[in-house]
C-alpha cells in the first residue's frame, strides 16, 4: 500500500473514532437519561404514564370517581337561580387543582333552557360543593338540573400531613327571619398555622326529609392562621319549607394554601 494512501486510511480511521466518541457523548446521555414524571414514558417506579410511584400526579386507575350526589337550581327572585352541585371525593389524599365543568337546565317537561359553565378545584377526601350563582334564565322555570365535569381530572397527591394538619372549623350557627328575609350567621376559625386565601363558604339549608331548601355562598379574601371571622348569608325571600337543618362548607384549593 502506498504510503499516501496509508496516511488517507488512517486519516479516515481517526475521524470514524472520533464521531463515534463525539456521537457517544452526545447521544448516551440521552438513551440514558433517569426516569422523570414528564417524559411520556412508564419508567422508574411509575404505575402509569408520568403517574404513581414516586410522581405527585396520580394515575386514574388508582382513583375513585367523583360522586355527584345531586344537583339544583334554587330560586333566589322571579328569573334569578342559583346552582348548587353536591359532590363526593372518595380519594383521602388526592386532589385536583382545576377543572372544567358545566350545569344545564330543563323545564319541566324537560326542554333544555340554558346552561352555566365554569371551573373549580376537588378538594381530597369529603363532600363538597359547587355553587354557580345569578343564573338568569328569562321566564322558564328549571326543574331539572344536571351537571357534569368537562374534562377529565388530573389528580394530584397531597401530602396526608398538610391535610391533617389543616383544619377549617364552623361554629355558633343561627338562622333568623325565616318567614321574612332570611339571614344566616357563623363564625369561621382558621385552626391551622397555614394562610388560607380565597376561601368560598356555601351554606345549604335542608328541611326535615333532608331536601334542600335554599343555597347562599359568601367569600373570604384570606384566612390567616388561627384567624377567626364571622360570615352571613342572606336571602331576598322566605323559604318554601321550614328548615330543619344547616350545612356550611368552607371551599379552598389545597394547592394554593401556604405557610406563611
Amino acid at each position: 500500500m502506498a504510503w499516501a494512501l496509508k496516511r488517507q486510511f488512517f486519516y479516515i480511521i481517526v475521524l470514524v473514532l472520533f464521531l463515534s466518541v463525539f456521537g457517544f457523548l452526545i447521544f448516551y446521555p440521552k438513551l440514558n437519561k433517569a426516569p422523570s414524571c414528564t417524559d411520556n414514558k412508564q419508567n422508574g417506579a411509575e404505575t402509569g404514564v408520568d403517574c404513581g410511584g414516586l410522581c405527585a400526579r396520580a394515575c386514574l386507575s388508582q382513583v375513585d370517581p367523583i360522586s355527584i350526589l345531586w344537583s339544583r337550581a334554587f330560586r333566589v327572585v322571579p328569573g334569578r337561580y342559583n346552582a348548587v352541585a353536591y359532590l363526593e371525593n372518595h380519594n383521602r389524599n388526592t386532589a385536583v387543582n382545576r377543572i372544567n365543568y358545566k350545569f344545564r337546565f330543563a323545564d319541566k317537561n324537560n326542554v333544555y333552557i340554558g346552561k352555566r359553565e365554569g371551573s373549580t378545584f376537588i378538594p381530597p377526601s369529603g363532600k363538597f360543593a359547587i355553587f354557580e350563582p345569578g343564573i338568569d334564565i328569562g321566564n322558564s322555570i328549571p326543574v331539572y338540573t344536571t351537571f357534569e365535569f368537562t374534562q377529565v381530572p388530573q389528580w394530584v397527591t397531597v401530602s396526608q400531613e398538610k391535610i391533617n394538619q389543616l383544619k377549617v372549623l364552623v361554629s355558633n350557627i343561627v338562622l333568623v327571619g325565616e318567614d321574612t328575609s332570611p339571614v344566616l350567621s357563623a363564625t369561621i376559625k382558621n385552626n391551622s398555622f397555614f394562610t388560607i386565601e380565597e376561601v368560598d363558604v356555601v351554606a345549604i339549608l335542608y328541611d326535615a326529609n333532608h331536601n334542600a331548601v335554599s343555597a347562599s355562598r359568601t367569600y373570604l379574601d384570606e384566612l390567616k392562621p388561627e384567624e377567626v371571622q364571622n360570615i352571613t348569608f342572606t336571602w331576598p325571600e322566605p323559604f318554601s319549607n321550614k328548615v330543619i337543618a344547616k350545612e356550611i362548607i368552607p371551599m379552598y384549593n389545597i394547592f394554593s394554601v401556604q405557610l406563611k
